[in-house]
Parts: structure tokens; C-alpha cells; sequence
């Protein structure tokens, strides 16, 4: 499951609930080794490599990762005046973060003085994601945010029959669907290519990225717009939906086994656009 995006069971969107007798916090946050090595690569050099990362899972936002103090580069980290107050760890200090001639000014931030019960951050620093060059775990590189090691996706085969239309035409007909079961999200259908009238599918110039999947391709359908979308070349743990097609049970008629869809809650993907507008390319290719 995702912690703490989306339906997490730590989001503020939680379709679940914990089992106890007192009511818990509002905002439940959660800290845990990462038990991998990653590394940063900024100015054409490493400045961070541990294998004691701690990730935060925040309310809300996506994991985030913490290195200690020693597992970074001499002189990477210069501190300026500039501090931010965390709703929950107190005062923060902010750094540039400097390799070559490269710099990123409040690239890196630490909590000063976390209160007891998050001591874990105690002498460690977070990276601002979107302004580092990259991370990498091992030797891969991870694109989009820090992987949520509570995040898991299976694709179902389906006999079920899916019927699309769009007003009185029928877009899509099949009794095979790939039903993917993706943490924090409600269960999306996927439609292989020769059961959909592709005359139908307009092309738009739309992507959004999804660090588990890959790349995702849009299309309108009449006037509903972005009503269908397909990821082309979905990474290889996903490889069975690569150029299937979704499509959306709000703007279209979308029916399984004659029983209309409704858009569920959490169904509505918050999507983000390629990591620091990397091409298609680099996006796919995770090897460095």
C-alpha cells in the first residue's frame, strides 16, 4: 500500500480505517529505514552515498529521504540565514547545495531540533528532489520521487465484458480486460488495442509520468476530453498493459457486465509531469 498518498492508510484520504478504541492523530507520520544504498548525483558528482537512508512518510506528500551527516560529501552543504518552521519537526535550516560550478540555493534542508519522538532525523539531511541531478539506487536511476516501499500493482486477467461508448457509438467491446490493482487507487481496466475502434481515439499532446508505470499517453474521445489514456512502453513489472487503453467512466459510458461505472473515489489520478522535464528517452531507460 502507499502510507501516506492518495487512499493511504496515513493520507488524509484513507478509505480505511484503524481498528482502536481511541482516536488517533489527525496527522500520523512514519519513519523507517530504507534498507537500500542510494546515491545523488549533482554537478557531475556524487555528494551523497549511504546505506542508511531513513524515509519519511508525511501525510499527504510522497516519501522522502534522509541521509546522515556522514554519508555526504565535504562541502556540498552551505547554510544560509533562511529557516522554515516543519507543522510537526519545528525549526528548519535550509542549505545550498554546491558540486563544480553548480549550485542549487535551498537545495537541502535539516530539522534543527526534532522533538523526542522523531529523533530518527536527528543529523540528517533531506535533498530537495526536483533539484538534484538524480538519485539512483545501486545504479539505477529512480525517476519521479523516492519509491514508496509499500507501493505494490497486479494486473488481473478478466473474462468480464467491458463495453465503451461515447453517446450512442461504441468505442470498445471486449470480454478480456487487464484489471490493474494499484496501491491507493481504486482498480483500473485495460483494453487491448484490437477491441477498441482506434478511429475513435484523437491523440493529444498531453504526457504525465508515473514512476512505477512509465509514461502515460492521452487521447480525446469526440469532445470528452482526455477521456482515455495508455502507457505505450509501461516498464517490464507492468509490461502486460503496454499499449492497452483505460479509459474514464466520467466523461464516457464505461459498463462491466451491463453495470454502469461511476468514478470512484481515488480513482482520480494526481498526475505530474516527467521528472525534471526529462525526454522520453531517459525516462524509460532507467540504467545511467
Amino acid at each position: 500500500m502507499r502510507l501516506s498518498w492518495q487512499q493511504g492508510p496515513l493520507s488524509p484520504g484513507a478509505i480505511g480505517r484503524f481498528l482502536v478504541p481511541e482516536p488517533l492523530p489527525q496527522r500520523l507520520l512514519y519513519a523507517e529505514p530504507l534498507r537500500r544504498r542510494m546515491r545523488v548525483r549533482f554537478g557531475g558528482t556524487w555528494i551523497a552515498d549511504s546505506e542508511h537512508v531513513l524515509l519519511l512518510f508525511e501525510p499527504g506528500h510522497y516519501p522522502i529521504t534522509y541521509f546522515p551527516d556522514g554519508d555526504i560529501a565535504p562541502n556540498a552543504l552551505e547554510r544560509i540565514e533562511h529557516t522554515t518552521r516543519h507543522r510537526d519537526f519545528g525549526l528548519t535550516s535550509r542549505y545550498t547545495v554546491r558540486a563544480g560550478d553548480k549550485s542549487a540555493c535551498r537545495g537541502a534542508w535539516r530539522h534543527i531540533e526534532p522533538p523526542n519522538y522523531a529523533s530518527e532525523l536527528q543529523g540528517r539531511i533531506a535533498f530537495a528532489w526536483p533539484a538534484m541531478d538524480a538519485f539512483y539506487e545501486e545504479d539505477e536511476r529512480i525517476v519521479g520521487h523516492a519509491a514508496d516501499s509499500y507501493h505494490r500493482i497486479n494486473i488481473r486477467q478478466s473474462s468480464r465484458r467491458l463495453v465503451v461508448r461515447h453517446r450512442d457509438r461504441i468505442i470498445a467491446d471486449t470480454k478480456r480486460p487487464l484489471v490493474l490493482y494499484e496501491s491507493g487507487f481504486a482498480p483500473r481496466r485495460y483494453v487491448a488495442r484490437p477491441d477498441i475502434d482506434q478511429s475513435a481515439l484523437t491523440p493529444v499532446q498531453h504526457q504525465t509520468f508515473c514512476p512505477y508505470k512509465g509514461l502515460c499517453n492521452y487521447y480525446d474521445i469526440g469532445d470528452a476530453h482526455l477521456a482515455a489514456s495508455s502507457y505505450p512502453d509501461a516498464y517490464a513489472q507492468v509490461g502486460r498493459i503496454s499499449n492497452f487503453v483505460s479509459f474514464e467512466p466520467d466523461p464516457l459510458s464505461v459498463q462491466l457486465d451491463g453495470v454502469q461505472l461511476r468514478l470512484e473515489p481515488g480513482q482520480t489520478v494526481i498526475p505530474h509531469g516527467p521528472d525534471r522535464d526529462l525526454d522520453v528517452e531517459q525516462v524509460t531507460v532507467k540504467q545511467p
